[in-house]
């Protein structure tokens, strides 16, 4: 993880500027929220809040719980103990596709793509999965035809609208993360979870990334995971720190920045360095 010092290159963010305070609803929450595995306590009595139309930052150290968090909030784990909403609605215990159906989708830290089918074809076959013909590879060119309007329009919010046709394979890494993002908003989401959408790229592909967030943000709540300070202040507007499974913070990007607590967290106190 960067230091919690190096500030941001763009700190003027639309996502930093919508209103904290105000009127707006919860998008999700969590209360005592715990996950055990045979004693070890990974995610301890969380209280997460996030707004909606907020774009939220889940920090922290390596083994802070982040993952098995986010696993929870898209039920890929079922919580020992505590209860998650959505919308107000109670989804704790229920299955990812049961989460899925009230708006909620996520990206993973690997990519999982067809190496040998095409951008266009990705997403075809993700919003086929959404019809009653499920994912069955033989498609019929009427349903195609159907689909092709809104697979260029995915592929263009992702920009790779003049990627469309070449194979998942030959696709550079950010491009291919850019799939994956493109195949989540076929789910056509309320509240996009992005585990790590920066990991493993280079300058360049970060900067595209974030541009990218924050086209794909508007309309929608964002909560996501990075170890890239540089990401979490360019895009989040609001941070919760993670240490040992609890929230040790929360607040906007410069408030967590100058906790105490958060510093002596990541660079260890002052008086013993």
């Amino acid at each position: 993880m960067t230091s919690l010092r190096s500030d941001p290159v763009s700190s003027g963010n639309d996502a930093g500027e919508r209103s904290v305070g105000g009127a707006r609803s919860v998008a999700l929450r969590t209360e005592a929220l715990t996950k055990e595995f045979r004693g070890f306590r990974a995610v301890d009595s969380v209280a997460l809040e996030v707004r909606q139309g907020d774009v939220h930052a889940l920090v922290g150290p390596n083994g802070a719980g982040k993952t098995t968090l986010f696993n929870l909030l898209t039920g890929f784990l079922h919580p020992s103990s505590g209860t998650i909403t959505v919308f107000g609605r109670d989804v704790t215990g229920h299955e990812p596709q049961q989460i899925a159906r009230r708006g909620v989708a996520r990206s993973f830290q690997i990519t999982s793509l067809f190496e040998n089918l095409t951008a266009r074809e990705h997403v075809e076959l993700a919003l086929q999965g959404l019809t009653s013909q499920g994912f069955r590879f033989w498609r019929s060119v009427k349903l195609l035809g159907r689909q092709r309007g809104r697979v260029d329009e995915l592929l263009g919010q992702v920009g790779l609208g003049a990627l469309a046709d070449k194979r998942a394979g030959s696709l550079a890494y950010g491009q291919k993360r850019a799939l994956e993002i493109a195949l989540v908003l076929a789910l056509d989401p309320q509240i996009l979870l992005l585990d790590e959408p920066t990991a493993g790229m280079g300058i360049e592909d970060i900067d595209r990334t974030i541009e990218l967030v924050r086209r794909i943000a508007v309309g929608r709540t964002v909560i996501f995971v990075d170890h890239n300070m540089h990401v979490v202040g360019s895009l989040a507007n609001r941070v919760t720190v993670l240490q040992q499974g609890r929230i040790l913070s929360e607040g906007t990007y410069q408030e967590v920045r100058n906790d105490p607590q958060v510093i002596s967290a990541y660079l260890g106190d002052a008086d013993h360095a």
